[in-house]
């Protein structure tokens, strides 16, 4: 207790406020100490300290986190300590003193116990609990009910497919058709709706393809009346820097090319309406594209090597579809958590292990995809959503998720199983397409047709399970 004995105006006098103190989302069990009706909804480190530097308070900010916080995001890290008296004992300031004068008495009778025995307690049931863990999973390992089952629950699903379903399943498992029919996830290529555009419309309308080309031809320079651009499958690495010029541009679709960044000259495309550049090789999103206000749909599959992006883009509040699956994001961005007008959110086969629990600032979003992530549970605040329609996760190692999910008819609750059999087959696939030179696309398609196929049923099923090509169709 030496350290009472020092001044007031040291820091190590000062007193420690975490944001959990002040949070309303908080229970007094987690952390919160005052009243719920006078806390705020998750305040951060940097707002409380903005507001104690605008009354004249002395504050210093520490990189710490509160024991108690179980979230582990950037906006819940850190301390506020703030002088509250100076070195002769007076108040700091004496406007927020009650007649003058401020006493602290604190008296707390903390009971004390033997932890040590608790420890060993605690110990012992852990290393139970893992050899039964152990051991169920060497059974079922072992075990064939498992295959069994699965290939009954594909017949019985067959069964019920329509012929057109039936046929895109059988893409979906036999990646080398695939490439022979062309299937494109995303865009719409029907050719009636080609046929009837007017002559007029064509001519601001853009489209290139074919490896031949390793960048943007010269003469698209001269044409900055284009409203879209649609460039695929070809060997460009960047965006050009006149892109600026084209402020009619809405649609920027870049799918499937080699293209490493996006120029900062692309904030200033403000009647930008739709943004692809997905299976390309970008690492990094510029801030300016947080400038894009009308943006509504960003699709940004499959970067690989993608694995943040700027807060910048919580000015997007118009967008109402964003997919960055495919990538390396280990959390949700917290600038998609401010991305208010969000409907559509595609987030699998990342590296994402649990989901916030402030995601019900989304209100609006009515589908979330989260499968193919190492996820054990999800959050009760997706109980609080009124907006929410579907779900799809991976219920391979999921435990706990909100009852609501599975309940409530309105929502389609879908856990996606993996066969064991086909992950051997995963190595053999990586390897062509790596040899093609761009991932391969067949998961999306599927996931595609499969999301389709439910929006005539009046429920979703409890489960899906894909199988291996063994299987007959």
């Amino acid at each position: 207790m030496a350290h009472l004995t020092e001044s007031p105006s040291d820091k190590e006098r000062f007193m420690c406020i975490y944001p959990a103190y002040i949070n309303s989302k908080r229970t007094l069990a987690e952390g919160r100490r005052i009243a719920s009706e006078k806390a705020v909804e998750n305040p951060t480190c940097a707002e409380i300290r903005d507001v104690l530097t605008a009354a004249g308070m002395n504050v210093h900010v520490e990189n710490k986190m509160y024991p108690r916080e179980w979230n582990r995001d950037v906006q819940f890290r850190g301390r506020v300590r703030v002088q509250v008296k100076k070195e002769d004992g007076s108040l700091y300031l004496d406007k927020f003193s009650s007649q003058g004068k401020m006493k602290i008495d604190r008296r707390v009778d903390i009971p004390v116990y033997d932890l040590s025995l608790i420890r060993g307690l605690w110990e012992t049931r852990v290393k139970k609990y893992k050899q039964r863990q152990k051991k169920e999973k060497e059974r079922l390992s072992q075990s064939a009910l498992t295959k069994v089952n699965q290939q009954w629950q594909y017949r019985i699903a067959c069964r019920k497919m329509k012929s057109s379903e039936m046929v895109e399943l059988q893409h979906y498992l036999e990646r080398s058709s695939l490439r022979e029919v062309d299937i494109e996830p995303y865009l719409d290529t029907g050719s009636g709706a080609d046929a009837g555009l007017e002559v007029e419309e064509k001519r601001f309308i853009f489209e290139l393809c074919g490896d031949e080309w390793t960048e943007v031809p010269p003469a698209l320079y001269e044409m900055t009346y284009l409203r879209e651009w649609h460039i695929r499958s070809t060997k460009i690495l960047k965006i050009p820097e006149f892109i600026e010029m084209f402020q009619d541009l809405r649609v920027l679709d870049m799918p499937k090319n080699c293209i490493e960044k996006l120029p900062v000259e692309i904030g200033k495309l403000v009647n930008l309406r739709e943004l692809n550049v997905s299976y390309n090789r970008l690492c990094e999103i510029p801030p300016e594209l947080g400038d894009c206000e009308n943006l509504e749909v960003m699709e940004l599959t499959s970067n690989l090597n993608l694995n943040e992006l700027p807060f910048e883009l919580r000015s997007l509040k118009k967008l109402v579809h964003l997919d960055i699956a495919e990538n390396k994001f280990a959390s949700i961005p917290v600038c998609v958590l401010r991305m208010s007008g969000l409907q559509w959110l595609d987030l699998s086969n990342n590296l994402l292990t649990d989901l916030p629990e402030d995601i019900d600032r989304l209100e609006e979003l009515n589908s979330l995809f989260v499968h193919k992530n190492k996820m054990t549970y999800l959050p009760m605040a997706l109980s609080n959503m009124a907006a929410l329609k579907m779900v799809v996760v991976s219920g391979d190692e999921l435990v706990c998720y909100p009852s609501r999910l599975s309940d409530d008819p309105d929502i389609k609750f879908i856990k996606l199983f993996d066969n064991p059999v086909g992950q051997r087959d995963k190595g053999n696939t990586k390897d062509v397409a790596s040899e093609k030179g761009h991932p391969v696309d067949g998961d999306k398609e599927f996931m595609q047709t499969y999301i389709d196929s439910l929006k005539g049923r009046d429920s979703a099923p409890t489960y899906t399970t894909k199988v291996s090509l063994t299987c007959l169709l």
